[in-house]
């Protein structure tokens, strides 16, 4: 009975959805990998079966290495969608595996960290300073959109990724454990997103 409830459920929300973020973000830490690595897997599937147009992951941790053992959970998001993964380090764009809705997950990055790179590779491309512009910055960027949902599971803070570019965005934050965090609970998120009158900073 509580299953057929939960499944009632689950669709009383999806059908109740007409607006969708187009990007998402969710913001995730190494623990949560550690407990849940199947997960991203799974939420990225969601997405892709709603339509969404592409989803990111950012996975802090001090140290990427440590979420090498995880890599394999990470790649399989490559059966069903275009998966680009970032390391920490390097300016351009990480491996490319897969097709279909782009997903990005980014390991151990700081959104401070990119602004730093793009001033850096602006200065030994002699860009003069007149000509610094937001647009100019946008080229420059690493991660090239803006998410329109930030989704935050655990409680716990949001890094600095993203930094530049979320600065419009809706942030979600759950109480529920990237670990427990079930479809009913994505569905939430974007219910709430759907409610919100958006204002772009005005």
């Amino acid at each position: 009975m509580g299953i057929m409830i939960y499944w009632l459920y689950e669709q009383l929300l999806r059908r109740g959805l007409s607006l969708l973020p187009e990007q998402l973000c969710f913001m995730i830490t190494e623990q949560d990998m550690a407990d849940a690595p199947e997960k991203i897997t799974e939420v990225s599937r969601w997405c892709s079966e709603l339509g969404i147009r592409g989803v990111t992951f950012h996975i802090s941790t001090p140290d990427p290495a440590r979420v090498d053992p995880f890599l394999p959970f990470i790649c399989r998001i490559a059966d069903f969608a275009r998966l680009e993964l970032h390391g920490s380090t390097g300016g351009g764009h990480g491996e490319v595996m897969g097709e279909g809705m782009p997903v990005h997950v980014a390991i151990g990055h700081s959104g401070r960290g990119e602004i730093a790179g793009c001033i850096r590779r602006m200065a030994e491309d002699g860009v003069e300073p007149g000509k610094v512009d937001e647009a100019l910055i946008d080229s420059y960027l690493t991660f090239r959109y803006a998410p329109d949902l930030v989704v935050k599971t655990g409680g716990s803070h949001l890094t600095d990724f993203l930094i530049w570019q979320s600065v419009y965005s809706e942030l979600f934050f759950s109480d529920v454990n990237w670990r427990l965090f079930r479809k009913v609970d994505f569905l939430r998120a974007l219910r709430d997103y759907q409610a919100r009158k958006r204002r772009f900073g005005a």
